[in-house]
């Protein structure tokens, strides 16, 4: 990966394009520019046979140069870096910055290339790209930019993590009216990599951005409730409410909560919300603050002499305790 700094000081981390996928790109518009071009000049020889030497010459020397070299720079700057070759394997110019490149960009890449691509049949450009750290020829050298890949292998893609199910509604009364969108999107980013902070760094920005979240909302947060928890369900409750708005009331409340998506066993890993519950027979817990549960109630068909016969198996209730 390649850290670039943009003049926002964001730092972008782009994986820059390797020698094999840019001389694909290339083989395949030089392929298209080469069919364009025969096609042309055959048009050519027929509308010009009654010209001279010299004229036809002139006009199938103007006709390589606007096909061969003017035809990519006009391509890249109409979509910003992206030939017919690169759809094709994923790649992109971009600035150094990590933004689209412009017409002064495409069109000292395209001169250049001439030179290293087309004089040289790439070698020139082969030499220049092995040697670069980045994979850069020698046009993106002078003309400031680089070649990237945009379609990355897929891996575990982040997923923001359900509440506990005894959290589940317990914030549907908040007002969330107050809460910026940079807020939410901090809150979601925290929730999808909190697994790979240090736990006490992953404890302080839960507690700070719980503190944030409870200043917008004007509640503070319930006693007992980890940091994590909190934010968890705050953010599924704006899920449902878009979901309701979105799809109206059934949609929002059929077929379990909206939150609960990722993988079976997410919540498995100790210390997702916090330190785990210890318990001989049953996994830990990643919420120490649950409320516990209560306690179990005889079925109506136990043998306890207690139990009224009005209420046997047929029903299967069984009054709370």
């Amino acid at each position: 990966m390649s850290e670039l700094v943009t003049g926002e000081a964001v730092a972008l981390e782009l994986r820059p394009a390797k020698v094999p996928s840019r001389a694909l790109a290339v083989l395949l518009d030089l392929t298209a520019a080469l069919t364009v071009y025969v096609v042309a000049t055959i048009a050519l020889v027929a509308a010009t046979a009654s010209l001279d030497e010299a004229a036809q010459t002139a006009i199938f020397i103007a006709m390589f140069v606007l096909l061969l070299v003017g035809g990519p720079i006009a391509v890249e700057t109409l979509s910003h870096g992206r030939s017919l070759g690169k759809m094709a394997c994923g790649l992109r110019v971009v600035r150094d910055d990590g933004g689209p490149i412009r017409f002064r960009h495409a069109l000292v890449r395209g001169l250049i290339g001439v030179i290293e691509i087309l004089m040289t049949m790439g070698v020139i450009a082969c030499i220049a790209s092995l040697a670069s750290s980045r994979g850069r020829r020698l046009g993106d050298v002078f003309a400031g930019t680089l070649v990237v890949r945009e379609r990355l292998p897929v891996g575990p893609v982040g997923f923001v993590p359900p509440p506990p199910p005894w959290l589940a509604g317990r914030f549907s009364g908040l007002d969330l009216s107050a809460v910026p969108d940079g807020l939410w999107l901090a809150v979601r980013q925290y929730l999808t990599r909190m697994r790979q902070l240090d736990p006490q760094v992953s404890r302080t920005m839960a507690e700070r951005l719980a503190a944030d979240l409870a200043e917008r909302t004007g509640a503070p947060v319930p006693q007992g409730v980890p940091a994590a928890a909190y934010l968890a369900a705050v953010v599924q409750e704006r899920q449902v409410r878009e979901a309701r708005r979105a799809f109206g009331q059934a949609a929002a409340a059929g077929g379990g909560p909206v939150g609960a998506v990722g993988p079976a066993g997410a919540y498995g890993a100790a210390g997702a919300y916090g330190p785990p519950a210890h318990h001989a027979a049953a996994p830990p817990s990643p919420y120490p603050s649950a409320p516990p549960a209560p306690p179990a109630t005889p079925s109506a068909t136990s043998s306890s002499p207690a139990a009224p016969s009005s209420e046997g198996s047929s029903t299967g209730f069984v009054p709370p305790a």
